[in-house]
C-alpha cells in the first residue's frame, strides 16, 4: 500500500471506529445496570408483598381455587376442585433449636414482651381432619426432640440454675398447650403469660434461694485444692461472692432484689460452671460438704440456745421507760392530798347486776391498754366495773395513773395484794412453796439452772402471787356472781357484753379451747409418766386458754374449786406433776368443768407466732400477746404492735418524760 492510499484509509475510518466503541460501552453499561438494579427491584417487590395487610392477603387466598386436575398433587389429601381454600389453622410452638430456612418470626412474636425468649415460631397447618392429624404428629415428634435436647442441657448444669429450669418447664407448658388447643396465637399467648405469673407467685423467693445456693457452692470451690492452685480464678470467684452478697443484703423475696440481681446471678453461674469443670476429685468435695453441714448444724444449735436465753432475758428485763413510769407516778401519788386519792362510784363495786372485770398486773402501761381498749369498744361502758389488783411496789403508780386518766363512765377499783390478809402461806400451798428454799434455789442457783433445758419455766414471774391470784376469785369478790378475768397482755377489740349472759351449762370456767395445735394438749403440760396424772386425765384432751375467761362464782363455790386447786398444789410440792405456771394447775382444777367458747372471742399467739391469720385477728373480740414478744418490748413482733399501741396516748406528759415512744 502506497502512502497516498494509507493516508486515505486512516483518514476515512476513524469516525466509524469511534461509533463502534461507544455502542459497545453503552451496551456494557446497560447490562451492568440490568444486573445490579433488577435484584433490587425484585427484593423491594417481595418486601412490599410481605407487608401487605392481613385482610388483603386473606381476600387473595380466599379468592384462589384449585384447578380441576389434582392428580399430581399427591403429597397431602386434597379438597374437591370447587372448594375454596380456607385460612390454615396456625399452630405456633416455641423452637429452641437453631433456626432453619423454614423458620419465620411472626408479627405476634414481635409484639410479645418476651420476644427475645421466644426466638422463633413455626406455623404448621392442615386443610382437613386427616391433614390436621398428620400435622399434630409432626409437631409432637418435633416437641419430643426439643424436650430431649432441653433435658440434656439441663443435666449438664444440674441444680445450678433453678430459673433456667423454670423457663424450660414454662416453654414445655406453652408447647403442650399449643398442641392441645389447636387455636391461634392470640389465645395461646395469654395462657402462657398466666402460667408464667403463676410460677412467679408460687415461688416469690426463687431467685433469692438461687443466689444463696450460689454462695454456698462458691465457698466450697474456694476451699478445694484445684481452686487454690488457680489464683486468677480464685480472685474472680471472691469478687463474684462479694457482688452476690451485696445484692442479697437482707432480701427475703425476689421483689427485694435490685435490678442488676439477674445479671450478677448469670455471671456467678457462668463462673461456677467454669469452677465445676476444674474439679476432678469428687470425694474431696463430698467430704468438704459434709464437714460444712456438720459445722452449720452445730452453729445452728448454739445460736438457737443463745437466742432462747437472750429472748428469756429480754422478757424478764424491764425497759427503762417502763421502769421510769411507775417511779414518776408513785412520786406524784404521794404528793396528792388524801381526798384526791379516792375513786368515784365505789358503791358499784359489789353490784352483781353490772359487768365486773378482774385484772391482776404490776405493769401500769399494759393495764392501761386493757382498760382503755375495753371501754373504747364497749356498747355499755357505764356497766363496766374494773377490779385492778397490783403488788406493793406498783400499787401507788397504778392508782395515780387511773386518777389522772379516769375510765370515763366506767368504774374502777385499784387494790394492793397486801390488803388480802387471808392470803397467807398457812392458807395457800402455792404461797408456801414460792417462799421455800428449794424454790429460791431453783431460780437463783446456776447449777440448778443448767440442769433444766426449758428456760421458760425459770421466769421469776412465777414467783409472784399475782399470777396465782386467779384461783381465789370467790374470796376476792364474795358478793359477785360472774367475773370476767383478763390478762394484762391482751387487747379488747369488740364489745364483751355477751359474755356475762352466756349459759355455761353448769361449768365453772368459760374459755376458748386450743385443740388446733398439738402442743396445746394435756400431755404437753402434765407429766403423764406419773400415775396420779395418768389415772385421772386424758393426755389428748384439749387444752384451753387463760387470758380471757368468764367464771361462774356461784358454781365455783358450790363445787368447792379452791379446795381442788389446793389439793393438787400440795401433791405437786416437788414439781413432779407439772412445771411451774398457772395453766397446768388450771387444766387440772377445771378438768371437765370448762365450757368451750367460740374461737372468735379469743385469738392467741401474737407474742410468739408471726403467722397468725390476719382475718382471725380482725374478727377476734380479744387478741392475746401470750409469749415473750410483748408489744411493749423491743422484741415484740412489729406487725402486731399497732393493734396494741393505738390504745396508748404517747403524747401524755408522763410517757414523754419517760421517753416511751411507739
Amino acid at each position: 500500500m502506497n502512502a497516498v492510499s494509507f493516508f486515505h484509509t486512516s483518514t476515512t475510518k476513524p469516525y466509524s471506529g469511534i461509533l463502534t466503541t461507544t455502542r459497545m460501552r453503552n451496551l456494557v453499561i446497560g447490562l451492568l445496570f440490568l444486573t445490579v438494579l433488577s435484584p433490587i427491584f425484585l427484593y423491594t417487590d417481595m418486601l412490599s408483598a410481605s407487608f401487605t395487610p392481613y385482610s388483603s392477603k386473606q381476600e387473595d387466598v380466599n379468592a384462589f381455587t384449585l384447578p380441576s386436575d389434582t392428580r399430581h398433587l399427591n403429597v397431602l389429601p386434597q379438597e374437591e376442585s370447587s372448594t375454596v381454600i380456607k385460612e390454615p389453622i396456625g399452630i405456633v410452638y416455641t423452637d429452641h433449636t437453631n433456626p432453619s430456612s423454614n423458620t419465620i418470626l411472626t408479627e405476634k412474636d414481635l409484639q410479645l414482651p418476651d420476644a427475645r425468649e421466644h426466638k422463633y415460631a413455626r406455623v404448621l397447618s392442615a386443610t382437613d381432619e386427616k391433614g390436621h392429624s398428620q400435622t399434630d404428629n409432626i409437631i409432637k415428634q418435633v416437641i419430643q426432640t426439643t424436650n430431649q435436647e432441653e433435658e440434656e442441657e439441663s443435666q449438664k448444669d444440674n441444680g445450678s440454675d433453678r430459673e433456667s429450669h423454670q423457663k424450660t418447664t414454662q416453654d414445655q407448658l406453652e408447647q403442650q398447650s399449643a398442641v392441645n388447643s389447636g387455636k391461634d396465637d392470640e389465645k395461646d399467648a395469654p395462657i402462657a403469660e398466666t402460667n408464667k405469673q403463676t410460677d412467679q407467685t408460687a415461688m416469690p423467693d426463687a431467685r433469692v434461694r438461687q443466689l444463696r445456693d450460689q454462695l454456698i457452692r462458691a465457698r466450697v470451690y474456694l476451699s478445694l485444692p484445684a481452686t487454690k492452685n488457680n489464683p486468677h480464678f480464685t480472685r474472680e470467684l471472691r469478687m463474684r461472692v462479694k457482688e452476690v452478697q451485696r445484692v442479697l443484703v437482707d432480701a427475703t423475696k425476689d421483689s427485694d432484689l435490685p435490678k442488676n440481681a439477674y445479671a450478677k446471678l448469670n455471671a456467678m453461674d457462668q463462673l461456677l460452671e467454669k469452677g465445676k469443670q476444674m474439679q476432678d476429685d469428687c470425694a474431696t468435695m463430698v467430704k468438704k460438704l459434709r464437714a460444712m453441714l456438720q459445722s452449720t448444724e452445730e452453729q445452728l444449735r448454739v445460736h438457737k440456745k443463745q437466742t432462747m436465753f437472750l429472748t428469756q432475758l429480754t422478757a424478764k428485763t424491764l425497759p427503762k421507760g417502763l421502769h421510769c413510769l411507775p417511779l414518776r407516778l408513785t412520786t406524784e401519788y404521794y404528793n396528792l392530798n388524801s381526798t384526791k386519792q379516792q375513786f368515784p362510784n365505789q358503791e358499784k363495786l359489789d353490784d352483781p347486776s353490772l359487768h365486773h372485770i378482774a385484772l391482776f398486773s404490776d405493769n401500769v402501761l399494759a393495764a392501761a391498754v386493757v382498760v382503755n381498749s375495753t371501754i373504747t369498744n364497749s356498747k355499755h361502758p357505764s356497766k363496766l366495773v374494773f377490779h385492778v389488783v397490783s403488788d406493793r411496789l406498783n400499787y401507788a403508780a397504778m392508782r395515780m395513773w387511773f386518777l389522772v386518766n379516769p375510765p370515763g363512765r366506767a368504774t374502777i377499783q385499784v387494790q394492793n395484794i397486801e390488803e388480802f390478809t387471808w392470803l397467807n402461806s398457812s392458807y395457800s400451798p402455792v404461797l408456801k412453796q414460792l417462799g421455800s428454799r428449794s424454790m429460791i434455789d431453783y431460780y437463783f442457783r446456776a447449777a440448778r439452772a443448767s440442769s433444766d433445758s426449758n428456760l421458760k419455766y425459770r421466769n421469776p414471774k412465777y414467783l409472784s402471787i399475782l399470777n396465782h391470784l386467779r384461783f381465789y376469785l370467790p374470796e376476792i369478790f364474795p358478793k359477785l356472781n360472774k367475773v370476767l378475768f383478763l390478762d394484762d397482755d391482751i387487747v379488747v377489740q369488740k364489745d364483751l357484753t355477751g359474755l356475762w349472759s352466756l349459759d355455761l351449762k353448769g361449768n365453772v370456767n368459760g374459755a376458748v379451747e386450743t385443740c388446733g395445735e398439738s402442743f396445746h394438749r394435756f400431755d404437753r403440760y402434765l407429766n403423764f409418766s406419773n400415775p396420779l396424772i395418768s389415772k385421772n386425765f386424758d393426755p389428748r384432751a384439749c387444752g384451753w386458754a387463760y387470758g380471757m375467761n368468764i367464771f361462774d362464782l356461784k358454781e365455783w363455790k358450790r363445787q368447792n374449786i379452791t379446795d381442788v386447786y389446793h389439793t393438787w398444789q400440795k401433791l405437786n410440792h416437788d414439781r413432779q406433776l407439772w412445771k411451774l405456771g398457772t395453766l397446768p394447775p388450771g387444766l387440772i382444777t377445771f378438768w371437765k368443768r370448762t365450757h368451750p367458747l367460740d374461737r372468735h372471742w379469743h385469738v392467741l399467739g401474737l407474742g410468739y407466732n408471726p403467722n397468725v391469720n390476719q382475718r382471725e385477728i380482725e374478727r377476734a373480740a380479744v387478741i392475746h400477746y401470750n409469749g415473750n414478744m410483748k408489744p411493749w418490748l423491743e422484741i415484740g413482733i412489729p406487725k402486731y404492735r399497732s393493734n396494741w399501741s393505738k390504745y396508748v396516748d404517747y403524747d401524755h406528759a408522763y410517757l414523754r418524760e419517760c421517753n416511751i415512744n411507739p
